[in-house]
C-alpha cells in the first residue's frame, strides 16, 4: 500500500540536511519505485546513518574473526553476544559508546548509555550481573572537562546504582584530542540458561506486536543521525537528541521482562535503543523475513500532538518491543500491569516485508523492511583510506635522543601523581561495586573484574582495555596491543580469555587519514584475537569524533575499546595483584627491553608526542600468557600484576598499595635505567611467590620458553630500587591517592 499522497513529498536538500547523500536520496526513490514523503525519508535517514547501518565500517568488519569453542550467537545475530560458560550458563556481553550526547549532556548522556547496554542484555532473556566503563576526556585543567568529567561520573552512579548493578571495573584516560569529543564507552554482561534465549526476531503473521516500558516523548529524536555528525559549537541546538533515563522505571522492566521470558508467549523481543520504533520494527521484521502494520496513535505518548515521524524516530529510554503469540495477550497484559508498566498492542505481524505505519486513519509511511537494515539492502561503501604524515616521522624517534634524568625519583613522584596513572578512587568512589553480592575483586584487587557465578565453582573475569596513544602512534599495532593487554588482565585474574567485544571510536570515515586508522585497527585486532582464540561477539562503531575547526579536523586519538570476557574454571585459580608478605619474592615474566616508545614517561615528563608503538611480539605475548596460566593453577605464586602504563615501578607500587608493603628491587645493568623503570614494552607480568616455592617456580620456568628475571623481594613498606631509598609506600600514597581529587574538587 503506497503512503498517503497528502504527505509532504521529501526534497533532495531535506534529505542532505538529515545526513542522507544525493546518490542515497536517488537509491530510496528507486527502491520506493516514487519519491518519499518526509516521515519516510526520515525513516531512511536513521536507519541508514552509520550509527545504524554501519555502512562505511560492515566492509572491514567482516573480516574479524567470528567463531570459538564457546560461542552461541555471533556478532550481528542478536542485540548481544552470548557464550557458553559451562554448566547449562550462558554469558551475554555488550559494549557500546554515548559519546556524542555525552559531549552536549554529560549526565544523562552517560546516565542512558548504561540504560541502553543493559536493556540490550536483558531482552535477550539475561540478568545483567556486572558492568564496566572505559571513559576519555580532555585536559583535566579546563573548566569543560571537569564538568565533563563530574556529570558522565555522576550519570553512570546514579544511573547503575539505582538500577542495582555493580560496576566492576574499567578505565579513565585523560589527553587533549579529546577535548570537545569525550568518549563514553559502557559495558555490561548478564547470565543466562543457555536453551533460554529470546530472539530479536518477529515471525508468524497475525501476531501481535506490543510497545512495553516508558511513554514515547521527544527526547532523542534524530539520535542516530546526530551520533554521525561532528559536534560544533552549533550542536547545542542538537540536545533534544539526547535521551533522558529513569532508572527505576529499567528495574521495573527488566523484572517484567525476565518474568515473561519463564513464560512460552514471547516470539520476539528487541530493545528501542537508536532510532527507537523505526529500527526495532525493521531490523526485528528483515530477521524474519515479515512485515509490520503498526498503529502510531496506540503508542503511548508523553506529550501532546507529536507527529508521526517524532514517535517513529523518538530514542525515548527504557521501552521495547515485543511480538506475542497471538492468544496470549492477556498474560502478557498481567505481567506488565503487575510491574506497573506501559503494554499496548500497536500492530500485528504480516506477511509482506514491509512496514506500514498508520496515524489518523491514514498511511504515513509504507516501506519495505530489508531495504533498511544492515545485512539487507542498506548502502555499504568501501572508502578511501591513506598514511597519515605524522607516521613515518614518529617511527624516526630513538631512545638516544632522551637524556637519562638525573634524578629518577622525580620521574617516579610524577608520574604516580599523573591523571593517566594516578588513582581513580574519586570516580570508582561513586560507584556501587558491591550490590549484587558478585564482585569478588573489591577487598582483593585484580587486574580484571571478577564475578561471582552463584551456584557454581565458576566465575567470570572482565576487563575493558586501551591505550589510545599506541593507537595513534600505529593503528594495527596498538589495536592488537589493546586486545594482548586485555587477555592479559584475564590471564592475571586467573581467567581464561573466552571472547571479545568492541567499541571502536575514530574520527569522519569520509577523512582517508582517519580512516586508516579503522582498517589499520581492524587488522591489528584480527590478528591479536585470532592468537588468542577470542572470537569478536559484536559491538559498536562510532565515527565522527573530531574536533571541526578553520584549519580542518582534528580527529581523537583513534580508541577501539576491547571488552574481554574471560572463565576462571575454578574459583580456586582466582589471583589477586597485591602483595601478601615482607620477604615474598618478586618476578619479572617476559622480555625485559630497552624501549620507552608511546610511554606516559615519554609523551609527559620528556613532552615528545611522537614515537612509534612500544616494544610488543605477539608469539612472546602468547607463551608468557600461557606460562602465567600454568604457574598460577600449579599455585606457586601469590600475586600477578601486568606491566602497562606507567611502566615496571608504577606495577610494582600499585602491587604494595593495597597492604602497604613496598619493594626493593634492582635493575637490568645491560638496559637504561629509565627504560627498565618507566618504559612501557609489552609482554611483562610481576609476580610474587613465598620464598619456599622458588626452587619449583625455577624448574617449571625452565620449561618454558618465557624469560624471566630475580627483580628483589617485598619490604614491610620501604621501596627501595638498585640500593637507593624512594621512601616508604605510605609516603608516596598521597600523591598517587588525591592527584584526581584535587583536580576535580
Amino acid at each position: 500500500m503506497e503512503a498517503t499522497q497528502n504527505q509532504q513529498l521529501a526534497t533532495l536538500e531535506q534529505a542532505e540536511e538529515l545526513g542522507l547523500l544525493s546518490e542515497e536520496f536517488d537509491q530510496i526513490k528507486a527502491i520506493l519505485g516514487r519519491t518519499p514523503n518526509f516521515t519516510e525519508m526520515s525513516i531512511f535517514s536513521v536507519m541508514w546513518s552509520e550509527h545504524c547501518s554501519y555502512k562505511n565500517s560492515i566492509k572491514w568488519l567482516k573480516t574479524l574473526p567470528k567463531d570459538g569453542p564457546h560461542m552461541l550467537v555471533k556478532a550481528g545475530e542478536e542485540n548481544a553476544g552470548l557464550v557458553d560458560i559451562g554448566d547449562g550458563l550462558a554469558c551475554a556481553f555488550k559494549i557500546e559508546s554515548h559519546n556524542h550526547p555525552s559531549a552536549l549532556e554529560p549526565y544523562q548522556g552517560a546516565a542512558t548509555g548504561v540504560g541502553g547496554i543493559n536493556r540490550d542484555i536483558f531482552t535477550m532473556g539475561a540478568r545483567p550481573v556486572a558492568q564496566l566503563n572505559s571513559l576519555r576526556f580532555g585536559n583535566p585543567d579546563l573548566p569543560r572537562t571537569k564538568w565533563l568529567v563530574k556529570g558522565v561520573v555522576k550519570g553512570i552512579g546514579d544511573y547503575g546504582n539505582s538500577f542495582g548493578i555493580p560496576i566492576v571495573g574499567g578505565e579513565v584516560f585523560f589527553d587533549e584530542s579529546y577535548n570537545t569529543n569525550p568518549l563514553v564507552n559502557a559495558f555490561s554482561a548478564g547470565i543466562m540458561k543457555v536453551d533460554s534465549l529470546i530472539s530479536a526476531t518477529a515471525s508468524g503473521p497475525g501476531n501481535p506486536v506490543y510497545i512495553v516500558g516508558s511513554s514515547t516523548g521527544k527526547d532523542g529524536i534524530h539520535g542516530a543521525a546526530f551520533a554521525s555528525k561532528d559536534i560544533t559549537e552549533e550542536s547545542v541546538n542538537d540536545l533534544p537528541s539526547v535521551q533522558v533515563g529513569d532508572p527505576f522505571q529499567e528495574k521495573l522492566l527488566l523484572e517484567a521482562t525476565l518474568e515473561l521470558a519463564e513464560t512460552d508467549a514471547v516470539v520476539g523481543m528487541q530493545d528501542m535503543g537508536a532510532a527507537g520504533i523505526t529500527c526495532s520494527t525493521s531490523e526485528m521484521s528483515a530477521a524474519g523475513g515479515v512485515g509490520m502494520k503498526i498503529d502510531l496513535d496506540k503508542v503511548p505518548t508523553r506529550q501532546e500532538n507529536m507527529k508521526d515521524w517524532e514517535i517513529l524516530l523518538s530514542e525515548s529510554q527504557e521501552r521495547m518491543l515485543i511480538v506475542v503469540e497471538k492468544g496470549k495477550e492477556a498474560e502478557v497484559q498481567k505481567i506488565y500491569d503487575k510491574w506497573d508498566l506501559n503494554c499496548e498492542q500497536i500492530g500485528e505481524v504480516t506477511d509482506t516485508g514491509r512496514l506500514e505505519f498508520w496515524m489518523g486513519g491514514e498511511v504515513v509511511a509504507d516501506v519495505p523492511a530489508d531495504p533498511l537494515v544492515l545485512g539487507g539492502g542498506a548502502p555499504v561503501y568501501e572508502r578511501e583510506y591513506k598514511e597519515p604524515g605524522y607516521y613515518s616521522d614518529y617511527q624516526k624517534f630513538q631512545i638516544t635522543q632522551v637524556d637519562v634524568p638525573a634524578d629518577l625519583k622525580e620521574v617516579a613522584k610524577f608520574l604516580l601523581s599523573h591523571p593517566n596513572i594516578a588513582s581513580k578512587s574519586w570516580v570508582s568512589e561513586q560507584y556501587d561495586s558491591m550490590v549484587g553480592t558478585v564482585n569478588m575483586s573489591t577487598n582483593a584487587p585484580a587486574d580484571a573484574g571478577i564475578v561471582n557465578i552463584k551456584g557454581t565453582n565458576k566465575a567470570l573475569s572482565m576487563t575493558v582495555d586501551c591505550n589510545s596513544r599506541y593507537v595513534h602512534a600505529d593503528p594495527e599495532k596498538g589495536t592488537s596491543i589493546a586486545v594482548a593487554e586485555s587477555a592479559r588482565n584475564i590471564v592475571c585474574s586467573g581467567g581464561i580469555p573466552s571472547a571479545i567485544t568492541n567499541c571502536l571510536n575514530f574520527g569522519n570515515p569520509y577523512n582517508p587519514e582517519s580512516y586508516w586508522h579503522f582498517v589499520g585497527a581492524i587488522k591489528g585486532m584480527s590478528a591479536s584475537c585470532k592468537k588468542f582464540g577470542t572470537p569478536v561477539t559484536g559491538g559498536n562503531v562510532s565515527f565522527y569524533n573530531q574536533t571541526v575547526t578553520d584549519e580542518g579536523e582534528e580527529p581523537v586519538f583513534p580508541t577501539p575499546t576491547i571488552g574481554m570476557l574471560g572463565i576462571i574454571e575454578d574459583k580456586e585459580h582466582t589471583m589477586s595483584m597485591n602483595f601478601k608478605d615482607k620477604g615474598d619474592l618478586i618476578f619479572l615474566l617476559g622480555k625485559a627491553v630497552e624501549d620507552i616508545n608511546s610511554s606516559e614517561y615519554l609523551y609527559s615528563y620528556h613532552g615528545i608526542k611522537g614515537s612509534p608503538a612500544p616494544y610488543f611480539d605477539l608469539e612472546e605475548e602468547y607463551e608468557m600468557q600461557e606460562t602465567l596460566k600454568d604457574l598460577i593453577r600449579s599455585k606457586l605464586i601469590n600475586a600477578a600484576h601486568d606491566c602497562a602504563d606507567g611502566g615496571l615501578f608504577v606495577t610494582l607500587f600499585e602491587m604494595g598499595l593495597n597492604n602497604g608493603l613496598g619493594f626493593d628491587v634492582i635493575t637490568d645493568s645491560e638496559i637504561r635505567e629509565d627504560a627498565f623503570l618507566f618504559g612501557e614494552a609489552q609482554g611483562r607480568v610481576v609476580i610474587t611467590l613465598n620464598e619456599d616455592s622458588e626452587e619449583e617456580f625455577i624448574d617449571k620456568m625452565m620449561e618454558s620458553s618465557t624469560p624471566f628475571t630475580l627483580l628483589g623481594h617485598v619490604t614491610r613498606g620501604k621501596v627501595v630500587v638498585d640500593d637507593d631509598h624512594y621512601g616508604f609506600i605510605d609516603e608516596l600514597r598521597p600523591a598517587y591517592d588525591n592527584k584526581l581529587r584535587e583536580l576535580l574538587d
